[in-house]
Order: structure tokens, then sequence, then C-alpha cells
């Protein structure tokens, strides 16, 4: 088994997530959304738009500024010149994935089949789920609320502290889970559920999978887009489990697909994608958003660059360390620092709430490229300033640098 050094594993990481690669010289283009996603798999997605929604930053990270509408046709509309190319799933948590590869994952829709969570208020009302599918074929792509008041169905009062769920919502959802219905649209981010058959081509629709099957695939694909990863990582791109990831890549590497290898002060081995090169130096520089596929897996992230990172939304603001919506920024293949950002629209401004160097990183060397791509996210958010408050140790300097 060979070793490589822990720069190395570092740099085959990045390049593996398209960071090392030249942005395209012209417009962005559905060609350029498609290889990105055939590389990288998932755009995960998530309700907070503090600065911007999830989904749309990995392609700005990789890809430069680009027209978001790009992205929106692509999962939320189809033509007869413009076919679909992604659609909703737990592909990750909830994320945006090729249309083509939503059979392999139907062993998933089996699993909740009941939904994903509250299956026993699910399990409770399965002529609601009938009225729904029915409101559904009826109505067209819905929300749940509209779902709701088509059937007359009563409103259930909030019910505990996370989801003010009525039970129409829970059965859609599990319905959505299930792979009966999917996601036709997003309007304001609220989504409109409708039939699956409806909504993705009858071949993808008709296309079985043997589990075995779709589970290597799904191992061989999180093993490309991580590059170099332990069990545990490949395991977690597509949230498989223990029992499934160790046979998957136990057979792809006795078919040669993988190459185990060992990575100094790494516990676990790590596997390879045959064939992988590793880079001879450092490169990738861009802003992260939390949910980026290159750090949503935090082990890794520690491990790879001693990079201890923590999302604090949900810690009180008294308590958190570095801010609410933190941005880890990639200079040269290495995480070297964190900004916490906020888009104030109302006034056309991108604010650094925060902006904190790592230990032993140069701020003299940050602060320049943190500028440029800051101004860059401005620009590419329709918002005309930036503007650093007072916290942390590269706010001075990044104000300065803003200014000139």
């Amino acid at each position: 088994m060979s070793t490589l050094t822990a720069a190395q594993a570092r740099r085959i990481a990045v390049a593996a997530q398209g960071f090392t690669e030249p942005p395209p010289t012209g417009a962005v283009t559905r060609a350029h959304l498609r290889r990105l996603v055939s590389r990288i798999q998932v755009l995960q997605l998530d309700s907070v738009s503090v600065a911007v929604r999830a989904h749309y930053a990995p392609v700005f990270s990789r890809l430069g500024p680009y027209d978001r509408g790009v992205l929106d046709r692509a999962a939320w509309s189809h033509t007869a010149r413009s076919p679909r190319l992604l659609v909703e799933y737990w592909a990750h948590e909830a994320a945006l994935m090729a249309v083509d590869d939503w059979p392999l994952l139907r062993w998933r829709m089996r699993e909740y089949t009941d939904g994903r969570w509250g299956k026993e208020i699910v399990k409770k009302n399965g002529r609601l789920a009938d009225d729904v599918v029915a409101a559904i074929a009826e109505l067209g792509p819905s929300t749940a609320g509209q779902i709701e008041a088509h059937i007359g169905a009563e409103q259930r009062g909030r019910k505990g502290p996370w989801w003010d769920r009525s039970e129409t919502k829970w059965v859609t959802e599990a319905l959505w889970s299930s792979g009966v219905l999917t996601t036709a649209t997003r309007v304001g981010f609220a989504r409109h559920y409708d039939l699956t058959e409806r909504v993705l081509p009858p071949e993808v629709v008709a296309r079985q999978v043997d589990d075995d099957e779709a589970v290597r695939e799904l191992t061989l694909r999180a093993a490309g887009a991580l590059g170099i990863g332990t069990e545990a990582d490949i395991r977690d791109y597509f949230r498989l489990s223990p029992k499934q990831s160790k046979p998957a890549i136990a057979k792809l590497v006795a078919d040669g697909e993988l190459e185990p290898v060992e990575v100094d002060g790494w516990a676990a081995p790590a596997y390879l994608p045959a064939g992988q090169i590793v880079p001879r130096r450092d490169r990738g520089t861009a802003l992260l958003c939390p949910f980026d596929p290159l750090i949503f897996f935090r082990p890794r992230v520690e491990r790879l660059w001693q990079f201890h990172y923590r999302i604090e939304i949900y810690t009180p603001a008294p308590k958190r360390q570095f801010g609410y919506y933190v941005w880890p920024f990639l200079l040269d293949g290495r995480l070297v620092g964190r900004v916490d950002l906020k888009a104030d629209r109302a006034q056309g401004t991108l604010n650094v709430v925060g902006a904190f160097a790592e230990e032993g990183e140069q701020p003299s060397r940050i602060v320049p490229a943190l500028a440029l791509q800051l101004q860059a996210m401005a620009s590419w958010l329709g918002l005309a300033d930036v503007s650093v408050g007072e916290r942390g140790d590269l706010a001075h300097a990044l104000r300065r640098a803003i200014a000139r």
C-alpha cells in the first residue's frame, strides 16, 4: 500500500472538487453547470438566505460570477429545448442532483415510504396520502398549503419546537421522500410538488437499478468527488450506512476501481479512484459557504487542514466564536481564514460582520486575495459595496484594502 503526505491528500481533495481549473472566460452556461454537477454530484439545499442560498454558492466558488437563472432553469423548469437537468432529493441532505441519477436512490425511497421524519403521523393518515396525490393530479404543481386548502384538511397547531407542520404537510413530505412526488418548481424557495412521472423523463422514472449496483455507483461517485477519502468520508457524501459502504468499497477495490492508500497522520486507510493524479502544488482560491461539498463533512475538514469548523446558526449570539453564517476562505489550496457574511439587500451592501485569520497565517497574504473575492461576490449578488465590521484580526486591514 502506497503512502501519501498530508499535503498531497489536500491537493487531491481540492483538485477533485474543481477548484484548480480556471473559470470560464465567457458566461457560465448550462453545459458548464452539467460538467460541474457531474464532478461534485450534489448542490446542497438550505433555507438560510442571510448571504445567498447554499445551492448557488458552490457554483460561484468554482466558476465565478454567473447568472443564477441558469441554475434555476436547470433545476426547476423544463422545455423541449432545455430539459430539466437537476432534481431534488435526499442525495446528501436535501440537495440538487442530476436527473439521470435519480434511480440510484430508489432504495432510499423505499426506506422512506413513510417519510424521513414524522412516520407515526404519516402511518395514521394513509387515506390523506391518497387525497394528496389526487389533489396534485388535479391541481398540478402545488404547495402544501394549496393542497391542504383544496382537500379541506384541518390545520394542525404548533406541536413542537422545530416545525409547525400540518398533517397534510407531513404526508406531502413523506410522498416526496418516497419518490411519489418531486419538486416541479420553487417560488420564493417554496417547494411546489407534482407527481414524479409528470416532472422527470419517462425513461428515468422507468429505469430500475439493482440496490447493490446503485450503492456501488454512489460510492464510486463519492470517491471521485472527494478525490481521496476514508471509508467514513466516502460514506457521508451520499449518507450511506456502514453496511452499505464497506462492502461497496471492498468490491470496488477488488475490481481495481479504487486504490487503498495510507496518508501521513490519518488513523484510517484512505481510497483513491484508480488513476488519480497527485497535483504537484497547492492551488485553488475561493470563499466556501457552510454547505459546500468540499467542507460539509467536518471531520475530514479537520483532518485535511487542521481547521475546526462548526456552523453557529443555532448557537446563542453571545456564545458564537466567529459568527452566524461563516464562510471559510480557501487560498492556494489552504483554509487560511473565515468571514461572517450578511447581504444587506436594502442598502446594497455585502456586510463582513467579522473576518478572522487562522492561527499561524499571515494577514498580509490573506487580505488582498480575500478583498478581491468579497468584491466579486458583492458584484455577483448585485450589491454595490462591501462593508467590513469590527470583529476579527483581519477586519482593520480588510477594510483598508476594500476602501482602496
